[in-house]
């Protein structure tokens, strides 16, 4: 058990991993910092978090273990303003949605010392903000771990996957350019697919969308989250995104093609390689 646990951002993710973390065992005192006063407010009423600061800086002093639950364009300057205040030794990490960039960046300003690595958690909801965080929202989720210089040097990369694991979580050790070209296909082309769907529906009549069943509440799901977090996600790994949408975009033509061409054969073949890529995820 780490005896200090501090959030640096007590949004979803953030309050999740202070609830899991109470609820497991795996950190005797849970301490956080957010922007908003609203949610500082919401977290002082809260049995899982133990103390609120109106700072960063003042979050983390003394922390055994630092979290960044803030967007990705945002994670290194903030970690950056704390370092003075870290402890010496303090494992440090984030839960952002990219890691190449991230981890470049905080190798290149943080101090030698720093015990920084990249981790994101493979876990979320189409709720936003503290309010939705709940203590199983990591369990028997993926956990990437970025496996790079620092993260070895410094021992952080062992010490972060033990941290997940406690939460309950598996982890998965990965080079940060090669998690950024995973998950350009495995959540952010989705993410993409799904608001562009909502967008395209958006302009049609507003009564249209209660017409609809679980298949369109299950493909637009995702669409629904914060609309500036996945701006700069998006954004962050536009370079590994472009080439999955053009994929998604040649695969999206020979489709229409086939229905457009009336090739019934290549339209089933499409159809069954589609459902049987998916099924295997019904069964977990």
């Amino acid at each position: 058990m780490i005896q200090k646990l501090s959030i640096l951002g007590a949004g979803l993710l953030g309050a999740s991993i202070m609830q899991a973390a109470k609820a497991r065992g795996a950190a005797a005192e849970c301490v956080a910092w957010s922007r908003r006063a609203e949610t500082r407010d919401f977290c002082r009423k809260t049995d899982y978090c133990d103390a609120v600061f109106e700072t960063p800086q003042d979050a983390v002093e003394g922390a055994d273990v630092v979290i960044a639950c803030v967007p990705v364009n945002c994670i290194v300057p903030l970690i950056e303003s704390c370092v003075p205040a870290l402890k010496p030794g303090a494992l440090v990490t984030d839960v952002g949605s990219t890691k190449a960039a991230i981890c470049a960046e905080a190798d290149k300003v943080f101090p030698a010392e720093v015990c920084f690595v990249g981790s994101h958690p493979m876990a979320g909801s189409e709720l936003n903000g503290i309010a939705a965080a709940r203590a199983d929202l990591l369990e028997n989720h993926l956990c990437f771990v970025a496996d790079d210089e620092r993260s070895r040097r410094t021992g952080a990369r062992e010490r972060a996957i033990n941290f997940w694991e406690e939460l309950g979580m598996h982890t998965q050790l990965v080079a940060p350019d090669e998690h950024d070209s995973v998950v350009a296909f495995v959540s952010h082309l989705p993410h993409f697919v799904a608001a562009t769907l909502s967008a395209t529906l958006a302009r049609k009549p507003s009564f249209w969308r209660d017409c609809g069943a679980g298949g369109l509440r299950d493909t637009t799901r995702v669409s629904a989250g914060n609309p500036q977090v996945w701006q700069s996600i998006l954004e962050e790994n536009r370079e590994k995104i472009l080439p999955a949408l053009e994929l998604f975009q040649s695969n999206f033509e020979e489709f229409a093609s086939a229905l457009r061409e009336k090739n019934s054969e290549k339209l089933l073949g499409i159809l069954a390689t589609a459902s049987a890529w998916r099924l295997p995820l019904s069964r977990k």
